[in-house]
């Protein structure tokens, strides 16, 4: 990645839906230059998608958790299994696979508490492999959407 893809991939990062015009002209070149590098940067992969950004509470959705949950045996067949179910429930924000004393952190968002200790209740711990869960709310989530690369990468 240059100077150029870096401030591309800044301005998309502001707003994903801006015309490539506007691109173009904030960064300085031509609009078939800012189109090829845009291209570019998705067919590395270093542009994956847009991400709609929905307030949580206006879709009936605003209590969120952490739940850290700790499985056994630890085995790849037992982990894969429990991060597909995790991913596939509709209260699920994200997985992250992690290491240390938890081997999963859950990001769920909620109607309210009695959905949190049903999810964690009635869902997680009824699992089997299921060997610990610790659950935090989230009472703000904040979160940095514009990060700039490190250095300069290969293409």
């Amino acid at each position: 990645m240059d100077e150029l893809d870096t401030n591309i991939l800044r301005e998309l990062q502001v707003d994903a839906r801006r015309s490539n015009r506007d691109v173009a002209a904030a960064v300085g070149v031509a609009p078939t230059t800012a189109l090829d590098r845009t291209r570019a940067l998705r067919e590395r992969g270093v542009i994956k998608g847009a991400i709609l950004d929905v307030d949580l509470p206006s879709i009936g959705r605003p209590v969120q958790a952490l739940i850290a949950v700790r499985i056994r045996p630890p085995a790849r067949r037992v982990i894969e299994e429990f991060r597909a179910w995790a991913i596939a429930q509709p209260d699920t924000l994200g997985v992250f696979v992690t290491s240390g004393s938890e081997d999963f952190l859950l990001h769920v968002a909620v109607p309210d508490n009695d959905h949190l200790y049903q999810f964690v209740v009635d869902k997680l711990t009824e699992r089997s492999e299921v060997a610990d869960v610790r659950t935090s709310v989230v009472y703000q989530h904040l979160r940095n959407d514009r990060i700039s690369p490190v250095g300069r990468l290969s293409p």
